[in-house]
């Protein structure tokens, strides 16, 4: 896969890309929001790498690819994965780029190639309701508030915030 917006480009992983994800997962922000993605080793990063390739020909996800700023560097990944009744978008910024639009131009890149190739009417979008960085990027890429109360998130019941895409 290849999209390039204004200032991104959408790709598939390389195992040489496994440093570079190690790093960003460290961040505060991914070990409060995202803490079963935070990879404490390279080799750890590689081998979900590894596996997030394994995903790429089939048409069961998840589908995660990094965005690359121009110059490559790694900036960080956007993702589309099987729910239970649904596909969830995700996505993250690495530390050091966030506050300057990436998720959302990621987003707004990504969902309608996936959601064109998977045949998908809509897309869920779920976040911790204190996560309200992540909720602006969806309500920004025209995702609307469905649900907001308490839920299973990320193995604990806390409170959440549910939002829909419909092309």
């Amino acid at each position: 896969m290849r999209i390039d917006t204004e200032r991104l480009t959408i790709c598939d992983f390389t195992p040489d890309m496994a440093q570079a994800v190690h790093l960003g997962s460290l961040d505060k922000d991914t070990r409060r929001f995202l803490p079963d993605e935070v990879f404490p080793t390279v080799e750890i990063a590689a081998e979900v790498i590894a596996d997030l390739i394994g995903c790429y020909d089939g048409d069961e996800g998840p589908f995660v690819h990094p965005f690359l700023l121009r110059d490559g560097t790694y900036a960080g990944y956007v993702q589309l994965v099987p729910l239970e009744d649904a596909w969830e978008i995700g996505y993250h910024t690495v530390s050091g780029h966030t506050g300057k639009g990436y998720a959302t131009e990621a987003v707004q890149g990504f969902l309608p190639v996936m959601m064109a190739r998977l045949g998908l009417k809509q897309v869920a979008g779920v976040c911790d309701a204190e996560n309200t960085a992540s909720i602006r990027v969806l309500e920004k890429c025209g995702f609307r508030r469905v649900f907001a109360g308490s839920a299973m998130y990320q193995g604990e019941e806390k409170p959440v915030v549910r939002l829909l895409y419909t092309a």
